[in-house]
């Protein structure tokens, strides 16, 4: 049975891992419950993803809102409809519409199946994805988070949830993915609720100083 993570189990989670982690402790205590950060599954939000990678979350979502703006459904045959011009003037980059279009293109040929995702074990389901051009580990990763909402993900090269880690652990650089996964395997099974701990105290932080 594949768990998922909801409002509930979050809570419950939060607190198991601040009786694991001194760190995460103190994040509960100052910060309390992180969000659940739930999206819809499907193309449009894997397309929001995509235009997340590597720029900030702000300029993101102000290019997924003109994609909305431009089409209001965002389906797989409408996407590639748009042409190259106009995508360019929502926010795509060049390597971002080919991304995207290799992902409506596998979509509409039926080669690629989201519901087919949501039933395959978390190693089976970042490879589906990963077989697409443009989607690497964290672009896979935070899907199966927030999308899938499974319960054990750390999201490889994540900056926010590294830069919150070295903050905390007052560590003079971020971790590379490796040490940071062996510092944070006594999280397990909830990998993504510690995940989420750090980037709630990232955001927090970052309010508090901006």
């Amino acid at each position: 049975m594949i768990v998922k993570l909801d409002e509930t189990n979050l809570k419950e989670a939060s607190h198991w891992l601040a009786a694991q982690d001194a760190t995460l402790a103190s994040v509960l205590e100052k910060y309390g419950y992180p969000p659940l950060w739930s999206r819809e599954p499907g193309f449009s939000t894997l397309v929001h993803i995509i235009l997340e990678q590597q720029v900030s979350l702000a300029s993101a979502n102000a290019a997924f809102q003109r994609l909305k703006n431009k089409l209001v459904d965002i389906t797989p045959d409408a996407f590639l409809r748009l042409d190259d011009l106009a995508l360019r003037d929502i926010g795509f980059s060049r390597q971002k519409t080919m991304y995207a279009r290799a992902l409506a293109e596998a979509v509409v040929a039926q080669t690629f199946d989201f519901d087919l995702l949501a039933t395959l074990r978390d190693d089976e389901a970042r490879a589906e994805m990963k077989r697409l051009k443009g989607i690497g580990d964290w672009t896979a990763d935070i899907y199966l988070s927030e999308c899938l909402l499974r319960p054990d993900i750390l999201p490889k090269g994540d900056i926010a949830m590294q830069e919150a880690f070295r903050v905390l652990n007052r560590l003079p650089k971020r971790p590379k993915h490796d040490d940071f996964e062996a510092a944070t395997h006594h999280w397990r099974p909830w990998r993504s609720v510690g995940t989420r701990m750090l980037w709630h105290f990232y955001l927090c932080e970052r309010k508090r100083n901006p």
